[in-house]
C-alpha cells in the first residue's frame, strides 16, 4: 500500500473514508507526530466500513497522538458524543472533528443507532476505546463487538505503544457469536502493548 513521503504515516487505501484535502492540517498532524517522535506501523485495510478500536487508553496524550495521526492522513473517522454536547458554538466544531451525536433516550439503543449509521453509509469508520476510561479496568466494554456484528463489518485493532512511540495497526477480523471468546482473543492480542501509564491487561 505504501507510505507517506516522510515514512511517519501510511497512505490510505482507496476505499477508506477521507476528509476534504487540506495541506495545512496534513502538515500540522505530521509535524505534531514528528515533534513527539511518533510514527505509525502497519497498514489500514482497504475497507469502506469498519469499527476501529484503540488501546491501551491510559492518558489524555493518546487523543493528541491519535488525532495528529488522523489529521496527518486525512482519515475521516467518527466517534460518539452525547447529544447534549451539541450546542452552539460547540456543535460545528465537534462535527468537524468527527464527533457524532447519539440520543440515549431513543428506544433503539446506542449500538443499534451506530450500526444504522454504518449500514446506511457508503463509507463509515467508527472509532472507540473499548476500555471506556483511562483507568485500568477488569472488563472491557463489549459495545464494539455488538456494533461490528450488527453492522456486519470488520474490527480493526489499533494500539499505542509508548516505549517505542508507535501507533500500530493490526489485521482486521470478523466478530463471531461468542462475546466472551472474542473479548479474550482481543485482549490477548493487546497484551504486548504498553500505554503511557499502564498496559492493556
Amino acid at each position: 500500500m505504501g507510505r507517506a513521503n516522510d515514512d511517519i504515516l501510511p497512505v490510505l487505501p482507496a476505499n477508506v473514508p477521507r476528509v476534504k484535502p487540506n495541506r495545512f492540517t496534513r502538515w500540522l498532524g505530521r509535524s505534531i507526530l514528528r515533534l513527539g517522535g511518533w510514527r505509525m506501523v502497519g497498514e489500514f485495510p482497504d475497507e469502506p466500513r469498519v469499527v476501529l478500536i484503540a488501546a491501551p487508553h491510559s492518558s489524555n496524550w493518546d487523543g493528541i497522538w491519535g488525532f495528529a495521526a488522523k489529521l496527518g492522513m486525512g482519515l475521516d473517522i467518527k466517534i460518539l458524543g452525547k447529544r447534549e454536547l451539541f450546542w452552539w458554538p460547540l456543535a460545528p466544531l465537534l462535527r468537524a472533528l468527527g464527533v457524532i451525536a447519539v440520543d440515549r433516550s431513543r428506544s433503539a439503543g446506542v449500538v443499534e443507532q451506530v450500526a444504522e449509521m454504518i449500514r446506511g453509509s457508503e463509507r463509515f469508520w467508527f472509532g472507540l476505546a473499548p476500555e471506556g476510561t483511562r483507568r485500568r479496568v477488569e472488563h472491557w466494554k463489549s459495545g464494539f463487538l455488538k456494533v461490528a456484528r450488527a453492522a456486519d463489518v470488520p474490527v480493526v485493532p489499533v494500539y499505542f505503544h509508548y516505549p517505542d512511540r508507535v501507533i500500530g495497526v493490526g489485521a482486521p477480523f470478523r466478530v463471531g457469536d461468542d462475546d466472551a471468546a472474542e473479548m479474550a482473543r482481543v485482549r490477548e492480542w493487546y497484551r504486548p502493548w504498553q500505554g503511557r501509564n499502564r498496559g492493556s491487561v
